[in-house]
């Protein structure tokens, strides 16, 4: 039987799916990158913002056609909206057969089965409950990296967010299970291993009484395939001494933090029950750029969330215009059902979310193109991501670039390379995301 997959959302849900492969591909299933070809398809949802919800449901339509027009003869819905909404989506669409929630996952093998047999099944336990894989993961990111899930649900409680409910309270995973995880990744020739957690800067704190993040990169470091180490989803006011002083000593962990800020107004901070002030963030800002010299900091901020009145977002503007972010993303607020903001008065037009969107983005682009413009002349490690073989180009990225989320360098090709080989570039170019560069000689350690 083939079956295809769609893994939507974040990266984290992204590990989700590549356990799911793994135990439906030890059970026997072939996996097909053709809906049209496939027997079962399983969706692992999205709902985190009302983008993401309509991205499921369309999605979740789109192959509910196909077991009416094509081959498909099963269709299991996964995930945070599975886990959510169940009962909306079985009423509303009766072609799917079963759902399968957040720490259910590893029943899907025997959901499908279910299904071809012709049985409906609704796989949803407690969501701080977790879920007990035991299959090797089937990496889909292209070998040379891979992400790496080291904590499960949060508890922060920001206003505007869904999370907690549907992924439960913060759960670390076992730093013996994590470093067994990240040995078999390494063995089967990942390079770059990407840690990511709703918050991962809080690790260990509920299984060891303090945090233990900078403990787990110190063992990370010692596996000697991985050369590089990015950490993503740093709480700005969790960020603590040990933690930088291990970065900044690690040569494998890059020098980049992605520090989710969302806003610099205090009084918007608050009403999101954030728990950092502008203050606090300039602070950490400078103190970061002083103890790790030549980091990338990466941000997100919410625009048009209820109350923010035009000074909070002129406020928001002048923060963006001083800070100087090297990466920096925006999203509209969305409000979301069964949160506090939702029932928040002086909710936003969506015209206003966007405007207010769009101007922090203009800010920014000149940001990135006037600090990518800076890199000229300097050379940088980089990654090759891929290649544009009609332009004679290869894809690569430095260490200032998640995969995803960040700009690429663009390299022509001099020689004959493959994805995940390292080089070192000379900066010869920079557009407002990406850079160009030329190849000065293939890195080695």
């Amino acid at each position: 039987m083939k079956l295809y997959m769609v893994s939507l959302g974040c990266d984290k849900n992204l590990v989700d799916s590549e356990e799911m492969l793994g135990i439906l591909t030890e059970h026997g299933y072939e996996i097909t990158d053709d809906e049209y070809e496939a027997d079962a398809a399983v969706i692992n949802t999205c709902c985190f913002i009302e983008e993401a919800k309509t991205e499921s449901i369309e999605e979740i339509l789109g192959l509910a056609d196909l077991k009416e027009t094509g081959n498909l003869k099963v269709l299991v819905v996964t995930g945070c909206m599975a886990q959510r909404y169940k009962e909306e989506i079985l009423e509303e669409i009766p072609e799917v057969d079963a759902i399968v929630g957040t720490t259910s996952r590893a029943g899907i093998a025997q959901a499908v089965d279910d299904a071809f047999a012709g049985k409906k099944s609704i796989l949803l336990e407690d969501a701080s409950r977790d879920a007990d894989i035991k299959t090797k993961r089937l990496v889909s990111t292209g070998g040379h990296y891979a992400f790496l899930k080291i904590a499960e649900g949060c508890d922060k409680n920001c206003t505007y967010c869904i999370i907690p409910k549907i992924r439960g309270h913060y759960r670390s995973v076992p730093r013996e299970k994590l470093i067994a995880e990240a040995k078999s990744l390494a063995r089967d020739g990942v390079t770059e291993l990407i840690l990511v957690a709703q918050e991962t800067t809080l690790y260990g704190l509920d299984l060891y009484g303090r945090k233990s993040l900078h403990e787990l990169l110190e063992e990370l470091c010692q596996i000697e395939e991985l050369h590089w180490i990015r950490i993503l989803y740093c709480y700005p006011e969790e960020i603590y001494p040990e933690l930088i002083e291990t970065i900044r000593r690690e040569k494998k962990i890059c020098r980049y933090l992605d520090l989710p800020i969302q806003h610099a107004s205090d009084r918007v901070l608050k009403r999101m029950n954030r728990h950092t002030t502008e203050a606090d963030l300039r602070e950490l800002v400078g103190m970061l750029r002083k103890e790790i010299p030549g980091i990338f900091l990466r941000t997100t901020l919410i625009s048009g969330f209820p109350g923010e009145t035009e000074e909070d977002h002129e406020r928001l503007k002048e923060f963006v215009r001083e800070m100087k972010f090297d990466r920096l993303g925006v999203f509209a607020y969305s409000q979301e059902e069964d949160t506090p903001a939702a029932k928040m008065k002086e909710q936003i037009p969506e015209e206003v979310k966007e405007a207010r969107r769009g101007e922090i983005m203009e800010i920014q682009q000149e940001i990135s193109l006037a600090r990518g413009k800076a890199r000229i002349g300097t050379r940088m490690e980089a990654v090759i991501e891929g290649e544009l073989p009609e332009e004679g180009i290869y894809e690569g990225r430095t260490y200032g670039d998640a995969p995803g989320v960040d700009g690429y360098v663009f390299i022509p090709k001099t020689e004959e390379l493959m994805s995940g080989d390292f080089v070192t570039v000379r900066i010869t170019g920079a557009s407002h995301y990406d850079l160009t560069g030329e190849i000065e000689n293939e890195f080695t350690e």
